[in-house]
């Protein structure tokens, strides 16, 4: 029965206890499933205490029911959960734990020969998810939403990852914000294929789902053919992706024959949301995948600090290369270097103050300070409005580069780059540079077969880009350097051409 002091995420679940939450590796599972199984993990946590008030607990398990069990069983038990990336190595996992300074390492068995050593070199308790989802029952404790729930790490582009603290509240703020704009219910059913220990596997997809009373199916790893599968079935209602899993999608779709192609295209019909994120969406990409499937993809912005900021409408012009309008209960500003709001068409930063903003940089109160200007904060990412639709031209770090006194968008020349006929993909970056400041360097995958030289690059773009625009530069690679969740690592880039 429900308690007026339970989670509004549990208070959710208990209305839908005979619908299917979860499908996954280890089988389906319903909401009542999903309570029992996340109050058996708290009882485990808990081991007598009555509240673990927001100890850290460190979490690896593959996507799949283990995961979304012991993530509920670490909110119900009072604690923090911070989710490990099960790509990681040893040692990227050993300083999250440090640095979260972690109660209790908890671990799916696949990971116990790993964790296990780090755990009990750095003194933390130590745990098996098989376990913990099968201990008893226990008087479980009132857990405040200004509590911390969630520590996403960061990806490190710039220092050392930050643990980013979103509180219950955040959350629940962030899911509603989603929920209203793409109208989640109870029918929708969510293929999930993102790593979760990214805010865009975490929240957007598979929190949505079950603050809804949606099915989530979940797939261990991404794979283009269990993808397509799924889609040919015809019961998936949403899909939310990256960029370069869709581009995947599409190189499988061009190598299938004509029959199978057009069960691929009709399984798409039947879906009524798809959505790309955590990277720029090539146009060409769009386009694409709007021959093939019928669906303009909705393109959005958020980041781990804030979740969704903004986002092309579920009912209304998507704009290519545009990344839409606030999502309710979001506010949202561009302001110049002096904190002062540009006009419409000029390019500044974007900030974003609500509820959805996350509470602190852990253990980093300078850091926090930092990013926060009069209760705004500040993402580092640069856009323009037109027509009330950002564009986002890049981060202020590395995508905006100062070159023979320009300003000029990295994200914009890679958009021009795509059209070559002998480049797949690029990435621009700006390398400091005596006579220029920053020179233009470009990396680029060609397509199969192709050749490129910089002589024979630079007067094609000169049809194309102004003259300060043209790449100076040129390195060809089989593949960019990615993050996991298929983001270009610029400063890896960088060092190309140092």
């Amino acid at each position: 029965m429900s308690q007026p002091s339970e989670l509004p995420l549990i208070r959710h679940a208990r209305v839908h206890t005979g619908r299917t939450a979860v499908v996954a590796p280890e089988g389906a599972f319903t909401y009542a499933n999903l309570l029992g199984a996340s109050a058996a993990a708290a009882s485990s946590l808990l081991a007598g205490a009555h509240d673990l008030r927001e100890a850290r607990v460190a979490f690896i398990a593959p996507p799949g029911w283990h995961y979304v069990a012991a993530q509920w069983g670490i909110w119900r038990a009072g604690a923090m959960a911070v989710p490990l990336a099960v790509s990681h190595p040893p040692a990227e996992l050993e300083y999250v734990i440090q640095d979260a300074d972690a109660a209790v390492v908890l671990a799916h068995p696949e990971f116990a020969a790993v964790l296990r050593p780090i755990a009990e070199q750095a003194g933390r308790r130590f745990l098996l998810t098989s376990d913990v989802l099968q201990g008893g029952s226990a008087s479980l404790p009132t857990v405040n939403q200004t509590r911390g729930a969630l520590m996403i790490y960061t990806s490190g582009t710039t220092g050392k990852p930050k643990g980013v603290v979103t509180t219950h509240a955040n959350l629940q703020a962030q899911v509603a914000s989603l929920v209203e704009a793409w109208e989640w219910t109870a029918d929708d059913r969510a293929l999930l294929v993102l790593p979760l220990h990214h805010v865009h596997g975490i929240v957007n997809v598979l929190t949505c789902a079950l603050w809804s009373g949606a099915t989530c199916e979940i797939l261990p790893r991404f794979d283009a053919e269990a993808v397509w599968s799924r889609i040919e079935q015809g019961r998936l209602t949403l899909f939310m992706a990256v960029p370069t899993i869709y581009a995947r999608l599409i190189a499988v779709w061009d190598a299938a024959p004509p029959e199978r192609q057009q069960r691929m295209s009709a399984g798409c019909r039947r879906m009524r949301l798809m959505v790309s994120g955590s990277a720029a969406l090539p146009v060409q990409t769009l386009v694409r995948w709007r021959e093939i499937s019928g669906h303009t993809l909705l393109e959005r912005y958020g980041m781990t600090e804030i979740g969704m900021a903004l986002s092309n409408p579920l009912r209304g012009e998507r704009r290519p290369g545009f990344v839409g309008v606030p999502l309710p209960g979001v506010q949202v500003r561009v302001e110049d270097e002096e904190g002062r709001e540009v006009q419409a068409g000029a390019a500044g930063e974007i900030e974003v103050r609500g509820p959805t903003v996350f509470r602190e940089y852990w253990r980093r109160p300078d850091d926090t300070r930092e990013v926060f200007r009069d209760g705004w904060f500040r993402t580092g990412d640069v856009a323009v409005v037109e027509d009330g639709y950002y564009r986002i031209l890049g981060r202020r770090s590395v995508d905006i580069i100062k070159t023979g006194g320009y300003k000029v968008s990295a994200l914009e020349i890679e958009e021009v780059l795509r059209t070559h006929p002998a480049i797949a993909e690029c990435a621009v970056v700006g390398v400091d540079d005596a006579e220029w400041g920053e020179r233009i360097c470009a990396a680029v995958e060609l397509r199969d077969g192709a050749g490129l030289k910089l002589d024979e690059l630079q007067p094609w773009a000169r049809e194309h880009l102004a003259s300060y625009k043209i790449p100076r530069d040129l390195q060809v690679v089989a593949d960019l350097p990615r993050n996991a969740m298929g983001k270009v690592m610029k400063p890896e880039v960088s060092r190309l051409f140092a």
